[in-house]
């Protein structure tokens, strides 16, 4: 079941990329529902997903805090 909320977690955040804000509030709450190392494998995801999307780099350190 993690798993799975992974995976929805991931395709949120892909809808919701076109407003910076909004996909950080979405990334905030996923750090807190996720396990700790699926949010490492977030982590890297999103800094994949966000290389051709400077306007939300800065949201990746609502992941570190």
């Amino acid at each position: 079941m993690p798993r799975a909320i992974y995976e929805f977690t991931k395709s949120v955040l892909e809808r919701v990329s076109f407003d910076a804000v909004l996909f950080c509030k979405e990334l905030e709450k996923a750090v807190r529902v996720l396990l700790p190392y699926e949010v490492e494998e977030l982590t890297q995801w999103v800094l994949q997903f966000t290389e051709e999307k400077p306007e939300l780099r800065h949201c990746v350190r609502s992941i570190n805090t």
